[in-house]
């Protein structure tokens, strides 16, 4: 199996190739910004950090646009953070257009935010937070509870913009912080999360090890 890191300047490229090694150790695990890789791989891993308007410059440059569409509509996809968000139609970060694989539209945290006993939240939203399932998803396996329901499990976040689909059929997970946002999404073989997996201890290679097996 050929995983593809997709590298486009931006992202915790190392730490996210490290974990997929851990969790697959026989896979061949590649940090790539090449399109041809991409078209070449079994899975591919679009991770992200920084801002939304340097990641799509610096992903555009790269020639990687019509390589990444193609992977999204064949391959077991993953995007992360940043990741996630590209893969919406519009960003409020830059007033930055994205790649408009899923219908939505990315949005910045209220600088008013309290938490629910009045304490004012810090944007960025940053360390652990409850992630819940509110649909059944391969991404998710190991995380019910005893009687098969979904129950939450602590991620690590680092965010300032949420993702509002417009289908909220794709909504594969929530979060609270100051509001409920959408924190995971899964249409298809598309599948995309807020937190960072790689940061997240346990539960992180958990679910990195349920998108290696994974079949869509």
């Amino acid at each position: 199996m050929k995983v593809v890191i997709v590298d486009y300047g931006m992202g915790n490229l190392r730490s996210v190739a490290k974990a997929v090694e851990h969790v697959a150790p026989s896979a061949q695990v590649i940090v790539s910004d090449q399109a041809r890789s991409l078209l070449e791989a079994d899975r591919v891993i679009i991770p992200g950090q920084g801002a939304m308007h340097d990641c799509m410059r610096e992903f555009m440059a790269r020639g990687l646009h019509d390589a990444l569409l193609k992977a999204a509509a064949e391959k077991p996809f993953l995007g992360i953070c940043v990741g996630m968000q590209m893969l919406f139609d519009h960003s409020e970060e830059g007033d930055t257009p994205g790649l408009g694989i899923l219908p939505g539209r990315v949005c910045r945290f209220r600088n008013d935010m309290v938490d629910a006993q009045g304490v004012p939240l810090k944007v960025p939203h940053m360390g652990w937070n409850e992630v819940i399932p509110v649909a059944p998803h391969p991404l998710w396996k190991g995380f019910d509870g005893p009687n098969g329901e979904n129950v939450g499990e602590r991620f690590y976040f680092v965010h300032s913009y949420y993702c509002h689909p417009a289908d909220a059929s794709a909504v594969a997970a929530r979060t609270h912080y100051g509001l409920p946002f959408t924190c995971a999404v899964a249409q298809a073989n598309i599948a995309a999360i807020q937190f960072h997996p790689e940061k997240s201890a346990a539960a992180g290679l958990r679910l990195l090890a349920n998108f290696i097996d994974w079949q869509p």
